[in-house]
């Protein structure tokens, strides 16, 4: 049972013909792009803007028309994976590299709807490594820095190469153990010189769409209050 794909499939039931659509990126995101390639073949039309190069190249492959972001002002809604997802919806993102990119997405987005299986699901955030982007200029002291902050710091790598964003800059990945108060976290690591954004996503995801190992799909709302 593929529960990704699952949840996917379910979230791209929201997308309605004539919407302008964000695309997410990560293994989960993934398999929305392709139910929204193969309704598109089907023939719905939208319109769709990607947050990275990987998501990009797919939705080319699926045949999902991709407009540049200066042609619309906004999004409908936008569908995307998170690492850890809270009872109030407050998520870690980035685990795919493209923190940054899926944040300003979201940020313009009507509706911002998470995929994920039921363990990405927790009490309290911080057991995923936290997401930084950060610039490469004088990242060791960024890194002292975020240590600073009661986390131990680690720059990604991939193929023994230091991981480069779409946008040419570094992640570290933040071991915080569990953090008790993310939009305060959040916050704090804005505030560092060096830092360009985090994977704390708080108050933007509208619902969560969780497939469980039972075959069942459960959707959780944001509450209202936050």
């Amino acid at each position: 049972m593929n529960l990704k794909k699952m949840a996917a499939e379910k979230a791209v039931e929201y997308v309605e013909d004539g919407m302008r659509v964000g695309l997410g990126t990560g293994s989960t995101a993934y398999w929305a792009i392709k139910r929204i390639g193969e309704r598109v073949r089907e023939g719905m039309t939208i319109q769709a803007v990607a947050t990275s190069k990987a998501s990009e190249k797919l939705a080319a492959e699926e045949g999902i028309p991709l407009l540049p972001f200066h042609q619309l002002d906004g999004l409908d809604l936008t569908i995307d994976g998170a690492d850890e997802v809270n009872p109030e919806l407050s998520l870690i993102k980035g685990g795919g590299g493209a923190l940054l990119r899926e944040k300003i997405v979201a940020y313009h987005s009507k509706q911002l709807i998470i995929i994920a299986d039921e363990h990405k699901v927790v009490n309290t955030l911080g057991a995923f490594p936290l997401p930084v982007e950060i610039i490469p200029f004088a990242h060791e002291w960024t890194l002292g820095s975020l240590e600073k902050l009661g986390c131990s710091p680690q720059l990604r790598t991939d193929n023994d190469q230091l991981y480069v964003t779409d946008n040419g800059n570094y992640i570290a990945d933040c071991r915080f153990g569990e953090i008790a108060d993310p939009a305060k976290l959040h916050q704090q690591l804005l505030y560092i010189p060096g830092v360009v954004d985090n994977g704390l996503f708080i108050g933007m995801a509208d619902r969560a769409v969780i497939a469980g190992s039972d075959g069942t799909v459960k959707i959780m709302e944001r509450p209202l209050n936050r």
